[in-house]
């Protein structure tokens, strides 16, 4: 008698093995996610001002580094008088938004405002955000579980979402970037063309949350374009022009309907988020390659000027868009020899280019590159050392603010910062190169496997 299963077992074995695995990883991302509450919700609670802020928050946020922007920002952008953002809003001369209008894209204003119903306090405020923003974390867990396996982990109960989880609005945006990968990747029994369209509708939104998103609709396009990874090399029906340009028509489509809406119904508080944008400088609080770079290169000491600023404004997008142009040149390279163009790879370098060069890395950008850490294989070592300097700027530069604000000397700390700063950038320039030679991590969800004649599984 045959001790060989059935052929028609081994996937259903395979597929709960890897079911356990992603409820495993939703069940620890869960406990972080309370862990990372705790840790910001140290800044909140009474007693509070006349206007709801915790009197705690200015004491203890940078000392014991709770600080989050959701609490910042509960005054100053009219959160806590509930007004809808955008409609009435606006921007001073000297950069001061007014009337509503935030910083950010319009779904991600829109949500603040939805996290802000029912707030009376930035404690509140803290709670009901964090109670919004979970869901996302979560569903990223069950998307990277199944496309990476156990490598989700490394999101799940990894440092950077203990830190920055609650720090920003970033949960949403990182969500809609790994569903468009999830969306291209899993579900094959759709043409390649039909999830296409559907993962650049989820980058479109995404663009809407965060901007940065919307640079993966390019190579997505040209993954469309070359037929993917399922085309069969002998076929000779050329290049898919008319899939790559219903991509494109998707993703900014998907854009204009989401803000032609806020647009019209209040114009300047519309436009004010991006000309915020536009005026901000690369100063102390942007812990980019640009303002520590202007220490190196003056002394610590001497003020940035006016033209340092001009310049940045003009160096900074100037060097961002020839690292796409290198990263989709090196991608398609790699198409000609593989067969294949290596879409995530080009992404993840394309978002390791804009996080060196962008006159702002907040922290919290960690999060938007830790799924292509899960993603592609780049060696552990690198990822590692990626958190370490990660972890100087997200712990260091809050002790390096308190210190400065309390007067105590601050030479250990900026060291720490600048190891950050510029350890970063060294990794991030390494990770440019290696997302784009990585394949992507196994996963039962789409290694495919088939058993043939005498029951052994061979790879498809």
């Amino acid at each position: 008698m045959s001790t060989v299963p059935a052929a028609s077992a081994v996937p259903a074995r395979r597929e709960s093995r890897h079911t356990a695995v992603a409820v495993v990883v939703l069940l620890l991302c869960g406990l972080t996610l309370a862990l990372a509450y705790a840790n910001k919700a140290r800044c909140a609670g009474a007693p509070f001002y006349d206007d709801g802020r915790s009197v705690v928050f200015d004491v203890i946020k940078d000392s014991d580094v709770c600080y989050s922007d959701i609490q910042f920002l509960w005054i100053g952008r009219d959160i806590d008088r509930h007004v809808f953002p955008y409609v009435d809003g606006g921007i001073t001369d000297d950069g001061m938004l007014t009337g509503g209008a935030v910083e950010y894209p319009v779904l991600s204003g829109t949500l603040i405002w939805v996290g802000a119903i029912g707030a009376h306090t930035d404690a509140d405020f803290l709670r009901l955000s964090a109670l919004l923003l979970a869901p996302f974390a979560l569903l990223t867990a069950w998307f990277l579980a199944r496309l990476a396996g156990r490598a989700a982990l490394l999101w799940a109960i990894g440092p950077p979402l203990v830190l920055y989880a609650f720090h920003n609005w970033e949960l949403p945006v990182v969500c809609s970037a790994v569903a468009a990968v999830y969306v291209v990747t899993v579900p094959t029994r759709y043409s390649l063309r039909i999830r296409g369209v559907l993962a650049a509708v989820l980058l479109g939104l995404g663009f809407c949350l965060k901007l940065y998103p919307g640079i993966f609709v390019l190579p997505l396009m040209i993954y469309v374009l070359t037929g993917g990874a399922e085309r069969d090399p002998d076929d000779a029906r050329g290049l898919d022009v008319r899939g790559a340009l219903l991509t494109a028509g998707a993703a900014v489509g998907t854009v204009v309907a989401v803000n032609l809406p806020f647009a019209l119904a209040g114009y300047e508080g519309w436009r004010a988020s991006i000309t915020f944008q536009q005026l901000r400088q690369a100063d102390i609080t942007t812990n980019s390659i640009w303002y520590w770079g202007h220490h190196v290169l003056y002394g610590r000491a001497t003020e940035t000027s006016t033209a340092w600023h001009d310049g940045v404004a003009i160096a900074s997008p100037t060097l961002i868009l020839l690292a796409f142009a290198l990263a989709v040149w090196l991608g398609w390279k790699r198409y000609r020899a593989t067969g294949v163009f290596p879409w995530i790879g080009v992404s993840g370098a394309m978002l390791c280019g804009f996080l060196v060069f962008h006159k702002v890395h907040s922290p919290q950008y960690t999060l938007w590159l830790l799924p292509f850490l899960v993603l592609l294989a780049v060696p552990w070592q690198v990822i590692g050392a990626y958190l370490l300097a990660d972890a100087a700027i997200g712990i260091g530069v809050f002790r390096y603010f308190y210190a400065m604000g309390s007067g105590a000397p601050f030479e250990v700390q900026e060291a720490i910062v600048q190891f950050g700063v510029w350890g970063r950038a060294v990794l991030l320039v390494a990770l440019f190169f290696l997302f784009l030679r990585a394949d992507p991590r196994a996963s039962g969800v789409r290694a495919e496997r088939a058993t043939d004649d005498r029951g052994d599984l061979v790879a498809a």
